[in-house]
């Protein structure tokens, strides 16, 4: 019986997760964790049973406790970063990070220092941390399994061949919800119009990554710090289909790719299983005998320069990515709150990184206060 943890239980690769391990039967769920969603976490908890749950609001955790003892539900109920820390160290063999943001960094690290394998959902902590998760995982004798299709898709092709014949890594984007807008069109595009994204349902933070890119350029860094792989031997292509979800070129130009209908309960139960390839009775066979194109073209960096701004973070190193991803979290939440437009963005973005001075070795407390800083001043620069 493998013992599993979930944060983000509530989110869409959690839900998601639950749903394929629902199919499984040597599989038990230690602890879950949410923001606020006590309502869907309840029934998570009289499904599944963990033994702790973490709610971050503590508002909701309270709340949560109060419905849980009025049941005689003895299910232990934490809150705040260290409740985080407490679910990601119950899993015992295996974490499954599905939070979105930097909130996920300090658990995951934690959860690696355990011994504990991470099932990896949430890219910000490779972008703010990289060396420091990789370098502790390597440490301890950990396995960082990505969970992000396209990284699912890398770490499947790389099984296939030796790193070091990796000619290049070829991630696949759909390009989101503007791909053929014009400069002027994504003058007024809504929030509405950004949260409809054409193949994926995901929560409103990656669907707004998505429709700027930098949900693509974020996993250019992760993708780096996760394969070794260099800036320059990382490439993206539109493909709209979503049906390769990223490919490797080994040095003697032969590509290896991984195909499949979009749909991530393909990559969580390869991770959640992991060495081994069970089957998954939840993901759809491709069928091959109906005509389909599959088409690739050029990312338009000129009008989404977020993929260019994460090429660069990623070149400058150090704390440049950390600094990146921090105010993208502050600049997609003004534009979620509508104070800022889409096109806002990217210009917000490169104001914070031209204020940040790079530290190249930065220590886990630099990041941490980094962090606040870039966020002040983002939101400073965001709504005066």
């Amino acid at each position: 019986m493998k013992k599993v943890a979930i944060l983000g239980s509530t989110g869409s690769i959690g839900t998601q997760s639950l749903e394929v391990i629902r199919n499984m039967d040597n599989i038990k769920i230690t602890g879950l964790s949410c923001n606020q969603n006590i309502d869907l976490l309840e029934k998570q908890i009289y499904e599944f049973h963990p033994e702790i749950v973490c709610v971050t609001n503590k508002n909701k955790a309270a709340e949560l406790q109060t419905r849980l003892r009025n049941n005689q539900n003895k299910t232990e109920v934490v809150t705040d970063t260290s409740g985080l820390i407490s679910i990601a160290r119950s899993g015992e063999q295996l974490l499954i990070t599905a939070v979105v943001g930097m909130i996920g960094l300090l658990p995951t690290l934690l959860a690696i220092d355990t011994g504990i394998d991470i099932a990896l959902a949430n890219k910000e902590t490779l972008v703010c941390a990289g060396k420091i998760m990789m370098d502790h995982a390597k440490d301890n004798g950990v396995r960082i399994i990505p969970v992000d299709s396209e990284h699912g898709a890398i770490f499947e092709c790389l099984r296939s061949g030796n790193k070091n014949e990796v000619k290049r890594l070829i991630l696949t984007a759909s390009g989101g919800p503007f791909r053929d807008y014009s400069a002027e069109q994504l003058q007024d595009v809504t929030v509405e119009q950004a949260l409809a994204h054409p193949n994926w349902n995901m929560g409103k933070k990656i669907s707004i990554d998505s429709a700027t890119l930098m949900n693509k350029g974020l996993e250019v860094i992760e993708a780096s710090f996760l394969f070794e792989i260099a800036a320059e031997k990382i490439n993206v292509t539109i493909h709209k289909e979503s049906i390769i979800h990223s490919m490797v070129e080994f040095i003697d130009n032969s590509i290896i790719t991984q195909m499949g209908l979009p749909d991530m309960k393909h990559p969580i139960s390869y991770a959640i299983n992991y060495p081994k390839r069970l089957p998954c009775s939840l993901v759809n066979s491709m069928d091959f005998s109906k005509t389909f194109s599959l088409n690739f073209s050029e990312p338009n960096y000129k009008l989404f320069p977020c993929l260019n701004l994460a090429y660069d973070a990623l070149k400058s190193s150090g704390t440049a990515p950390l600094v990146l991803n921090s105010a993208n979290e502050v600049a997609v939440e003004l534009f979620l709150k509508k104070q800022i437009k889409f096109t806002d963005i990217p210009k917000l973005i490169h104001k914070v990184l031209d204020q940040h001075i790079i530290i190249n070795s930065p220590s886990l407390d630099d990041i941490l206060e980094i962090d606040n800083w870039a966020r002040k001043i983002a939101y400073n620069k965001g709504v005066k």
